[in-house]
């Protein structure tokens, strides 16, 4: 049975503790059952990161089901209600580090790829699948660097679909055809430290920085748009004193992050909270660092037809979404003309007990091969 395939593959690779960046041996399974059908395999190691390109055909449209072998790390393993990288069957529900997040989204790329060409040896285009070890690290070894090799060879992706967990209460409610941007700064305020009872002969740097963290917190940034909500702004670090109650510290220490949409950029982002800063005239060092660009997928054929499968497979409507933290669909959308995000429910990511339902499993891979045979055969 189709669901005992991707079931068992599930477990196949959720047994293998492949905790960020090591993929301990989950390509190896995922080549071994792609080679058998017909694709090429294409290892792409980059430091101590394992990527692998897979491919099958070389005509239009190529669709590319991407994702990541790696983990986060479980946590205490006497947590668990049973070892994290044991997948365990209990309640109706398959219990596993990685359940999730998203080796049995793979495990279902692959069933539907199976049945797929079984009963379509001769389709017309070709199916591809991009796999990395470095999803939950750094990422600067993983699928950026597929990506830029593809890129290179003038390798092009028509439609894309990253198997990371977007349902928010059952499997298909939710499609992600974009992300907001990512962009994090770290900013020193200068003052001078001082004796707390001589205030006139020290700078205190919390009070300097009231006000503008005040009118950063009010700030409008942009109205967003039909896909994205208004850029948000927020603090997530301060830090000032050195712990003694009679001292006015010298520095203060504040992280903060902009989620974006589209109707603004890193760079003007960079520019507006310099101009509030040097209005204050403050004496201050800072820091950026982008994690990703905002991209959208319009609404068109690979949104309607993965709604259409999962309306046939579920028997609801999906809406598309680009809610929620940064993933590798910024670096594959450099090469994609259109790409969404399409997984099982999040609830229980990173979180202890991770797991999933196990009816959804089926679902989400005849869901895979339903989207396939609307791209591919229609």
């Amino acid at each position: 049975m189709p669901e005992t395939a991707s079931l068992q593959l599930a477990k196949q690779l959720i047994a293998q503790a492949s905790v960020t960046p090591d993929d301990h041996g989950c390509q190896e399974i995922i080549a071994e059952r792609l080679r058998a059908i017909g694709f090429a395999i294409e290892p792409m190691p980059f430091g101590r990161t394992q990527n692998l390109w897979a491919r099958h055909g070389n005509s239009t449209p190529l669709v590319c089901f991407a994702g990541h072998t790696d983990v986060v790390p479980p946590g205490p393993a006497e947590a668990w209600t049973s070892p994290p990288f044991q997948p365990t069957e209990r309640n109706g529900k398959l219990y596993g580090r990685g359940t999730a997040d998203m080796k049995t989204s793979i495990a279902c790329f692959i069933t539907a790829c199976e049945r797929f060409i079984a009963q379509h040896p001769q389709f017309s285009g070709s199916l591809a699948l991009l796999i990395t070890s470095d999803e939950e690290g750094d990422g600067k070894d993983g699928t950026v660097r597929v990506v830029e090799t593809l890129r290179q060879r003038g390798e092009h992706i028509d439609y894309c679909i990253v198997g990371e967990p977007t349902a928010e209460h059952i499997l298909g409610d939710t499609i992600k055809n974009g992300r907001r941007g990512s962009l994090s700064g770290s900013l020193t305020i200068h003052g001078k430290q001082g004796h707390i009872a001589y205030p006139h002969l020290a700078a205190n740097p919390i009070h300097l920085a009231a006000p503008v963290l005040a009118e950063l917190t009010a700030e409008h940034w942009d109205n967003g748009n039909t896909y994205f909500p208004p850029t948000g702004f927020q603090i997530s670090n301060i830090h000032a004193g050195t712990g003694a109650p009679n001292v006015i510290p010298g520095e203060l220490f504040v992280q903060f992050n902009f989620r974006f949409s589209t109707e603004t950029d890193a760079e003007s982002l960079q520019r507006r909270i310099k101009a509030i800063l040097d209005k204050h005239h403050l004496h201050y060092s800072l820091q950026w660092q982008l994690s990703g660009q905002p991209f959208i997928t319009e609404a068109g054929r690979l949104t309607q037809a993965a709604q259409a499968a999962i309306a046939e497979e579920c028997g609801i409507q999906a809406v598309l979404s680009t809610s929620g933290g940064t993933s590798d669909g910024r670096f594959i959308k450099a090469i994609a003309n259109e790409l969404i995000e399409l997984g099982p429910v999040n609830e229980s990511i990173h979180q202890i007990d991770e797991h999933i339902e196990l009816a959804a499993i089926p679902r989400l891979s005849a869901i895979y091969e339903n989207i396939l045979h609307r791209l591919l055969l229609d």
